[in-house]
Parts: structure tokens; sequence; C-alpha cells
């Protein structure tokens, strides 16, 4: 049986972010609540809910009931058992899988301060269209995560600069512009074993909203096709700076309990850096959505240039 309820949406930021009430994520909803929510989502680009009581089931369960899931991620071959969509997000993890100088390597790839912005799995040719991320244990104080508004960032470009991106390619891939060494081990060995390397428009059309956002971002977009070295590493400068500006972006407490849903069509992300000389707990769990490939203003299509798309199966071929 759904559950029907009296949403309250509440803006929490100038250009991005509300926090719903009203709802239990843990039952089915009425398809008036979920396009409620959809709008929602369109509307401000990333929603929370709070005091929300899901397992890895309830979870899959309520992301199911606005597309298709991925598989829980390109390089992931060990999700919990029985939740092949569920990707855990916890350090002492990733440590014990891939050695302990595993976040010296995540730190060594932050060359400026806005290096640590991503938007999910843009290395594949479809990158999810959403993600939702649940907090299981999370510290008292810190872990903070912040979102930003891609689409209100490409609108505050001046005019000839918007003429110049829009007809923009880029390249994207994992470790983007980072020189591995040879002690970073297992992880890179992971990701040079399953390459996966798309090119896509520097400004992406929203699918639904039609809306133009700029689509690279620190994390993933390794140089834009057709310029050199010195001029790709510049203009993609000026983006990330400007994508990373305070007033396109919202910062999120977490607690346990805490939902988060973002439009991946339509943001970046900056996962927290201020606990990793504190011995503290932080695990949650995510989902995403599959997405479609990203068309530019010109009509370009995203292309593969190695690996496939990310859809339901393991891409894990070693």
């Amino acid at each position: 049986m759904s559950t029907t309820s009296v949403l309250t949406v509440r803006r929490v930021a100038g250009h991005i972010g509300a926090e719903i009430t009203g709802v239990d994520l843990a039952h089915p909803l009425d398809p008036s609540v979920v396009a409620e929510i959809r709008q929602a989502l369109l509307a401000y680009k990333v929603v929370f809910f709070r005091g929300q009581e899901l397992d890895h089931a309830a979870q899959i369960a309520f992301a199911r009931q606005f597309g298709e899931l991925t598989h829980a991620h390109p390089h992931e071959d060990a999700p919990p058992e029985e939740f092949p969509q569920i990707l855990t997000i916890d350090p002492r993890r990733y440590e014990k899988r891939y050695g302990v100088n595993y976040r010296e390597l995540y730190q060594r790839r932050r060359y400026s301060y806005f290096s640590g912005w991503h938007t999910d799995v843009t290395a594949a040719v479809n990158p999810p269209a959403a993600s939702i991320l649940r907090a299981e244990t999370v510290p008292e104080f810190g872990g903070d995560t912040q979102w930003t508004n891609l689409v209100a960032a490409y609108e505050g470009l001046s005019a000839p600069l918007r003429d110049l991106v829009d007809g923009l390619r880029a390249e994207h891939r994992f470790l983007a512009g980072y020189q591995a060494a040879d002690e970073d081990g297992k992880l890179v060995k992971r990701i040079n074993d399953n390459l996966l390397i798309s090119v896509h428009p520097v400004v992406r059309v929203h699918p639904e909203t039609g809306e133009r956002a700029l689509f690279v971002n620190p994390g993933f977009t390794d140089h834009i096709v057709g310029l050199s070295a010195v001029e790709s590493r510049r203009v993609l400068d000026l983006l990330y700076e400007q994508l990373a500006r305070p007033e396109y972006t919202v910062r999120l407490r977490w607690r346990p309990g805490t939902v988060a849903f973002w439009d991946n069509r339509a943001t970046a992300h900056l996962a927290p850096s201020d606990l990793d000389h504190l011995d503290v707990q932080r695990t949650l769990h995510r989902v995403t959505l599959i997405g479609d490939r990203p068309v530019g203003p010109d009509g370009f299509v995203s292309e593969i240039v190695a690996g496939r798309e990310f859809k339901a199966q393991s891409l894990v071929v070693a």
C-alpha cells in the first residue's frame, strides 16, 4: 500500500537546496508524492530529508520510484551482500581495501582549493542522473557535505564566455590529471585495469528542464579537447573557480537518518576533508540512478573513449 502525505518544501539557500518534511521514505509513496519530490529536485537541485529510518532495502526501494539503479560503482566489486546497488562510503573501508596511504593519495590530488569538487562518475559516458545518500553513523561535529548549482554557475558567466564554453568538449576519467606514483598501489591498478574514459560537452542541456549547466568538475575532467595543455588548464581553472563560488552552494550538517537526494546532471558536490586527523566514524550509503548521455547546446552527444555505459551490471573486469 502506498503512502500519501502532505509535503512541506523549505528552501535552505539562495541558489540551491531545500528540505522536505512530511514524508516517510521507508514506505512506498503515492505517485503524486513522487512527482512532488521530483519537481522539488528539479527546481532546487538537491533536497534533504531528516529523521528517516532506512536500511539498504528501503533505500533501494525509495530510489526505484524515480528510476532504474546503477551498480554500486564502476570499480566496486564487493558491495553489501544481496544489495549490489549500495556503495558504502567509509574511509576506514577504503584504507582496508587499498592500503593505509589511501587518504594521502586523495590529498595529493588536491592541487588547488577547489579540487575536491566532483559530479558523480562523469568518467562514464552516461553519468548517474541522480544520487541518494543516507547517513548511518556520523560524528558529532564536522563531516559536512556541500553542493553547488551548476546551472546558476553557468548563468553567472558573462555572455561571451558562455558562447565560448557552449561549443567545447572535455575528456573525463578517474584520477584526472594525476600522475600516479609506484606507491599508489591497488587503487590505481584497479582504475587502470578498468579504464573508463568519456568525452562530454563542457555545457550540458538538462534533459528535463532544458537548462544549461556547466558539466566539468575537478574530480574527473582531465582536459578540454582541442586546446593546448596551458589553455585547457586555465579555462578549466576559471570554470572550477566559478562553480565553487560560495553563493552557488549549500552545506549540509549530517545527522543519523539524514538523506540527501541530488540531481547529478546539474550539481557538483564536495566531500568533507576535515576529519582525517580525528579518530571518528562516518558511514554513509549511496545509490545512483542510471543516466543518459549528456547533450551539448550544439547537439554534441557524449562519446565513449574507453569502457562501456554505467548501468545495473558490474563494470569490474579485472
